[in-house]
């Protein structure tokens, strides 16, 4: 059996040059977007946390640069995306606003998702967006971006964002209603797969080339993201966009394919930051903090009595009580010295002792594996 979108908390959405950019004229599908924006509002409206994941500004922007079909220079390629991300912010800011909807801009790099300390700030932004009920639109940062560093395909990209924000499942929107056992273009008797729950190399041999010279992605990469969000505990879904309203076809049961996960995003993440990452300083905190922490709470640096070694924002430390058990780990919300600087203090004054406003919790929930959970 396989699940249904509104049972889920959040979900992202994924969105190619190809789907929303007029390959001819190279301006953008209004009709196509405004659709879209309605199946979003309408997840909205349910509770649904809902962030998309859109293309675009190279293929907007080579088309007001004047520059010709074909393969442009990285120079080339980052004017484009500078010129085109600004039309790209204001359609969807519009298609969403039609519907009462705020929309936030938040352009990344590789680097965002890869490196703890500045994964932290991209996912406290999002997250904070959430929060308060806008939607917002990710894009891989291509004025900035070189090809030594670059995602190459915003396949990846989304399945790094949904696992770094806990997405319980990922929308990938192709050209094609799923995985085939073989091109179905040059195969006719290619056979269409509604359900993935494990991918194997059988799997992986089954995806394909790429795909037009508008879209840097093609089947292999959306198999290649499949096995980041599974592994983080996120589905993910691959289903043909060209249509209106694609969401809306998935929900009413339209071809697509589903890749399960084994696991469910904060499982996933706790498993993560319990096993996965070297701890490098220790947080020792007093009796009323580790009760909290058994019943949900986070780390306030009220509670931390102590700290021991040098370590920097976003590394992980080892959380001890005063007897010298380890309660669990977590992912620090501070560097040793900044730390050092407010335990002992309520989070009202962190501004104070550091003269900069800070994060109230100096270690979120989010980023906490307790023992025994």
């Amino acid at each position: 059996m396989t699940p249904s979108l509104p049972d889920f908390r959040r979900v992202v959405i994924k969105v190619g040059s190809a789907l929303l950019v007029d390959r001819e004229r190279g301006r953008l599908r209004h009709a196509w977007l405004a659709a879209l924006a309605e199946d979003v509002a309408d997840l909205h409206a349910r509770g649904v946390d809902v962030l998309v994941v859109s293309s675009g500004s190279i293929a907007l922007g080579r088309t007001v640069l004047g520059y010709p079909p074909g393969t442009l220079r990285l120079e080339e390629s980052q004017a484009a995306a500078a010129v085109g991300q600004i039309a790209l912010a204001r359609y969807w800011s519009e298609a969403l606003g039609h519907h009462g909807i705020v929309a936030g801009q938040i352009l990344v790099t590789p680097q965002d998702t890869e490196e703890r300390r500045r994964y932290l700030n991209a996912r406290a932004t999002v997250l904070k967006l959430l929060e308060v009920r806008a939607v917002p639109v990710v894009n891989e940062n291509d004025t900035v971006a070189t090809s030594e560093i670059r995602y190459g395909d915003n396949d990846r990209l989304a399945a790094r964002v949904a696992t770094m924000i806990g997405a319980d499942v990922l929308v990938l929107f192709s050209d094609i209603d799923g995985l085939y056992t073989a091109p179905p273009a040059s195969d006719p008797s290619a056979q269409h797969l509604p359900l993935v729950e494990r991918i194997t190399p059988e799997i992986e041999a089954m995806a394909g080339g790429p795909a037009s010279e508008l879209s840097r992605g093609g089947m292999r990469t959306k198999v290649e993201a499949a096995q980041i969000a599974v592994g983080g505990g996120t589905h993910m879904i691959i289903a043909d966009g060209r249509e209106k309203n694609p969401l809306r076809t998935i929900l009413e049961g339209g071809r697509c394919t589903w890749f399960l996960s084994g696991s469910n995003p904060v499982a996933a993440r706790k498993t993560w930051i319990a096993g996965s990452l070297e701890p490098r300083g220790v947080l020792v905190i007093d009796e009323g903090a580790a009760k909290a922490l058994q019943v949900g709470a986070s780390l306030l640096p009220v509670g931390v009595k102590a700290i021991e070694g040098s370590f920097g924002r976003g590394d992980a430390v080892i959380i001890r009580d005063r007897a010298g058990r380890t309660l669990g780990r977590g992912l620090v919300a501070y560097d040793s010295d900044q730390a050092a600087r407010i335990i002992g203090r309520p989070s009202r004054e962190i501004a104070e002792f550091l003269t900069h406003p800070g994060r109230a919790e100096m270690v979120h929930r989010d980023d906490m594996a307790i023992v025994g959970e």
